[in-house]
């Protein structure tokens, strides 16, 4: 059975080469990129891959998009910085044969910040029929809509995000900018001060206690700051965007 790997990327030029190398079991490969401004998209091309240049926000969207362009009777979703084992694409063969009235499989995904492999494991819809996928939805934080049974594969999927702190703070900068638009386009209610405190310690206590961040030492402390950190920088550019809708005020709206 043939399999479309799908891959949105934004400003991944560093990352994307090792995850196509990583894809050789596919049929295909599409790459819907969104805006970036490095040589993303002419590193995949050099790679092999097809590639779909899209504007917006609506990650859900660009996902939608990459079922459309795919010929695959599976699709494979992932991320520019996650990678594909050898033993991960072993059981996606193995299973897609014979896939016993299942439409869709949860992957186990395991990530490092910093080089260092955090407690908690995710398991994300990944691999999924192209006929039972009725489509993505969310803006940002994009869940898929199928028909029929979910299954299981053992097999990790490895997700190495944060690798140093100067990307790091690059990437909230960039983030947070989207994802304050995304509030603010619908409607968020205004940002006072006990917002701050509120969505900043719900953050840090998610990522350090709930996730135990704690267990993997300085790393869980830094990452835990970091989470805290970027909710925060997120609230401030989307309480700076309400006040400029609020006050009409020259003083919030920069000089040309």
């Amino acid at each position: 059975m043939d399999i479309s790997a799908i891959i949105i990327t934004r400003n991944e030029e560093e990352n994307i080469k090792e995850c196509i190398e990583n894809l050789k079991f596919v049929s295909e490969i599409i790459v819907i990129d969104n805006c970036s401004k490095d040589n993303t998209p002419e590193v995949a091309k050099k790679m092999g891959a097809e590639v779909y240049s899209l504007k917006g926000l609506d990650f859900s969207y660009l996902r939608n998009y990459g079922k459309e362009k795919a010929s695959g009777e599976w699709l494979l979703y992932l991320d520019a910085d996650e990678r594909i084992t050898d033993t991960l694409s072993g059981e996606i063969k193995k299973r897609i044969l014979n896939p016993d009235k299942v439409s869709a499989f949860r992957i186990p995904r395991k990530n490092y910040f910093l080089g260092k492999q955090w407690p908690r494991i995710e398991k994300m819809v990944r691999l999924i029929q192209k006929n039972a996928l009725i489509g993505w939805q969310g803006s940002l934080h994009e869940t898929p809509l199928i028909t029929g049974n979910i299954g299981d594969l053992n097999s990790p999927l490895l997700h190495f995000t944060h690798r140093d702190i100067n990307s790091m703070l690059q990437k909230t900068n960039e983030w947070s900018e989207i994802e304050a638009n995304l509030r603010f386009q619908n409607q968020h209610p205004p940002v006072v001060w006990w917002r701050f405190f509120r969505v900043m310690m719900s953050a840090f206590w998610h990522s350090f206690v709930e996730e135990s961040g704690w267990k993997v030492g300085i790393v869980g402390l830094i990452e835990s700051l970091y989470q805290t950190f970027s909710i925060f920088i997120t609230y401030a550019k989307l309480w700076e965007k309400q006040n400029r809708l609020k006050n009409n005020d020259e003083d919030f709206i920069p000089k040309k």
